[in-house]
């Protein structure tokens, strides 16, 4: 009886993970696929549920938020948030540049968190931010899920939770747009312009891992361009960082020092058993914006 020899992955790399996500040359040193785990149903959606079993469980999320699956729930912020209001530019404190400080406590006032219910009573949940005054948010469209979600919430900085109307979707840039009352009052985030985002700058990551809501985890820009490769086929290039992001993150803002978003974050790497290694992808603000731009102009 022979065997086949089996191509082992090499040391420190591990198969991909995260949202509709795979890296190409990661996918061709280990040839299980990288396809996302996670499908398991869960019922209903309880936020004290989740988080426990975020608390209890986390060392063993390994994808960003993905319908029915334990990662990216939902977790209500304590009593007592501090609103949508922009604080002012605080000083430096503890070696961290007071323009980061700054950018974290007014990206802050613009982000959310995004919980969906779908038609068969499963749920998942992510992040999202305002892109302008009309209070329209982009998202992830892996975070909506399959099929047509039977209801979105989102919770505001303040602890608010509204119900939010989907205004479109384009599954190829992996980008959603969601949309709340106007009196809603998130404060549009303001974007980079294309081609100032540069390899080594510092850039902070926004969003509700593990259902933490209004999380801030900070790193730099890892490399630009850097190619991933969705389902049936389809690639796409992303900004890699090294900005902690873990289930949940799908959706938020990468920001840099003066607060521009960009990116959106989407995807990680991880080892087998493990979240965030510091290995991120976000979708250039780019390309998400003008995804987002034709889902509102009603071009899908």
């Amino acid at each position: 009886m022979t065997t086949t020899p089996t191509t082992p992955t090499p040391p420190g790399l591990g198969e991909p993970r995260g949202p509709e996500y795979v890296s190409p040359d990661l996918d061709l040193l280990d040839g299980r696929g990288g396809g996302p785990p996670g499908s398991g149903k869960r019922r209903g959606f309880s936020t004290a549920g989740w988080r426990k079993a975020a608390l209890t469980g986390a060392a063993v999320v390994v994808v960003s938020a993905l319908s029915g699956g334990l990662a990216g729930g939902l977790v209500a912020r304590e009593e007592g948030g501090t609103g949508a209001q922009p604080t002012p530019t605080p000083s430096a404190a503890g070696g961290v540049p007071g323009t980061m400080i700054a950018a974290a406590n007014n990206t802050l006032a613009g982000v959310v968190s995004v919980e969906v219910r779908a038609a068969d009573g499963s749920a998942s949940a992510g992040s999202g931010f305002a892109i302008d005054g009309n209070q329209n948010i982009v998202t992830n469209d892996h975070t909506l899920g399959s099929g047509e979600p039977r209801a979105v919430y989102v919770e505001t900085p303040s602890g608010r939770r509204i119900p939010a109307t989907l205004v479109g979707r384009d599954p190829d840039r992996d980008i959603a747009v969601l949309r709340v009352p106007p009196a809603t009052g998130l404060r549009p985030l303001p974007l980079a312009k294309t081609g100032t985002t540069q390899v080594g700058e510092p850039v902070i990551a926004v969003g509700t891992p593990l259902g933490l809501s209004g999380t801030v985890t900070a790193g730099i820009v890892s490399a630009l361009d850097r190619e991933v490769k969705l389902p049936k086929g389809r690639r796409q290039t992303a900004i890699q960082t090294d900005a902690s992001i873990n289930p949940g993150n799908s959706g938020g803002p990468l920001v840099n020092g003066r607060g521009e978003v960009v990116g959106v974050n989407t995807a990680i790497a991880s080892l087998e058993g493990g979240g965030s290694i510091g290995i991120g992808f976000a979708i250039p603000i780019e390309q998400a914006s003008q995804a987002a731009d034709r889902i509102i102009a009603g071009g899908g």
